[in-house]
């Protein structure tokens, strides 16, 4: 997901009431490559987002949806989820207006909030700058006229350090800020990597003719599922569940063995993929073959366009976890994003948990202000632990049993589960709170 750190910062700035709090931003990196990134209109980076309209909100409110480069940005308004095990067993959602949800890549949302931030009234912005340590205030004298021994001091690698009411960890799973708060997770490996790539698909790759909207598409296979989701014009995002070994001998394919690869995923059956990813080479020919015997339709309302390329250089992978904080806070601590909660990302909900995570603690921390408080108080931070724990760990626990559902390959209950399945679709308001759920509404 793109970094969260720059997220509770500005969205204080953007507060008459937090405007006038001291803020300090620090950030390992170089931020002048994502201040200054550009591709030009027929390269996509692999990273993309979908955001939900909750989140299309929450970042127009705040001034930074305005700042990104909509040219680069694509609404998809259906969607299409299959069976992989089942071909009977689908379910579809649509919503024109507004959209199921928006793509965009993360550089482009990266680089609009850094815009934003130059707007804003001036902070302290330590970038290219490690943690090197942080510990405990100093310990109260009877000479001191404010006890600052809760407060975390942060040294950097440069050596300056930094004392703060409340510290802010935005620093992703490993997070330092969660470790120095003591605030153990639960959760686990799936044993699975998530294989990204941006591919380019035939002529109106994702388009509905009648009307002009884009589906985005999903299949069930019993080692993960297989997403593409559309970007503008004829390209999209990859994003590919498999084994670490599957993924390993997909990233080694000659590109135009893995666009086969990623034609066969939507296509062929769970026998047909094996045998392909177990061949070192030739999966051209043998998808041409075996879509002749099987007799795939190309049907674009129920599949994507085949791929025809694959980008030079975007393919790539990463592993799946699912982790949750036992607390999101602690005394002048707040954990958001990947530092508090790691989900799948079977359902595309990884940036806009964190984005409602920003969203809560900056209510919080306003509120606060407007009382009167102390920003860092554990009470005081309370609120914002108990509306977002409850809210995210429902989240991770759908996606979590949705992969373990459907990495099941057994008989009978892949017969259970493509009934379910097929009624589900059946029920327009149980999709529409679907929905509702899954958009943030």
């Amino acid at each position: 997901m793109p970094d969260l750190r720059d997220m509770p910062a500005f969205k204080q700035r953007s507060s008459p009431s937090t405007s006038h709090l001291k803020l300090a931003l620090v950030e390992s990196q170089n931020l002048n490559p994502a201040r200054t990134w550009h591709l030009p209109p027929d390269q996509y980076a692999n990273r993309a987002s979908s955001i939900t309209p909750s989140s299309v909100d929450f970042l127009s409110k705040i001034g930074v949806w305005p700042l990104i480069d909509s040219a680069r940005v694509q609404p998809y308004h259906h969607m299409r989820v299959r069976d992989g095990l089942d071909s009977s067993s689908s379910i579809s959602f649509s919503s024109v207006s507004p959209a199921i949800a928006t793509m965009t890549e993360n550089p482009n949302l990266q680089r609009a909030l850094l815009q934003r931030l130059t707007d804003l009234p001036p902070f302290s912005i330590f970038e290219s700058s490690k943690v090197a340590s942080i510990e405990p205030g100093p310990p109260e004298s009877s000479q001191d006229l404010l006890d600052l021994s809760s407060y975390p001091t942060v040294t950097l690698s440069s050596g300056q350090k930094l004392l703060t009411r409340l510290l802010v960890g935005a620093d992703g799973l490993n997070s330092p800020v969660r470790q120095f708060a003591g605030l153990p997770t639960r959760g686990w490996d799936y044993g699975r990597h998530g294989v990204v790539a941006t591919l380019k698909l035939a002529e109106d790759g994702f388009r509905q003719e009648r009307n002009d909207t884009v589906t985005a598409f999903q299949r069930f296979l019993p080692s993960g599922p297989i997403a593409l989701l559309a970007l503008p014009g004829n390209y999209a995002t990859l994003v590919w569940t498999t084994t670490p070994e599957k993924a390993a001998k997909l990233k080694a394919l000659a590109s135009e063995d893995f666009v086969a690869m990623v034609n066969a995923g939507f296509r062929l059956g769970k026998v047909d993929l094996d045998y392909m990813n177990n061949m070192e080479n030739g999966q051209v020919d043998e998808l041409n073959w075996r879509s002749s015997v099987v007799g795939v339709p190309e049907d674009g309302a129920q599949m994507p366009r085949r791929a025809e390329s694959v980008q030079k250089g975007s393919v790539a992978s990463f592993p799946l976890r699912y982790r949750q904080a036992d607390s999101y806070t602690s005394s002048r601590i707040a954990l958001v994003g990947d530092a508090a909660h790691t989900v799948h990302p079977l359902a595309g909900q990884g940036l806009n948990m964190g984005l409602a995570d920003v969203k809560s603690l900056a209510t919080t921390i306003e509120d606060t202000v407007k009382h009167g408080g102390d920003i860092g108080d554990e009470m005081n931070l309370s609120k914002y632990n108990s509306e977002m724990w409850m809210e995210n760990n429902r989240m991770l626990g759908v996606t979590d049993k949705l992969h373990k559902l459907y990495s099941v390959g057994w008989g009978p209950l892949v017969g259970i589960r493509a009934l379910g399945l097929n009624l589900v679709d059946k029920m327009g308001p149980v999709k529409g709170w679907l929905m509702k759920q899954a958009g943030g509404v």
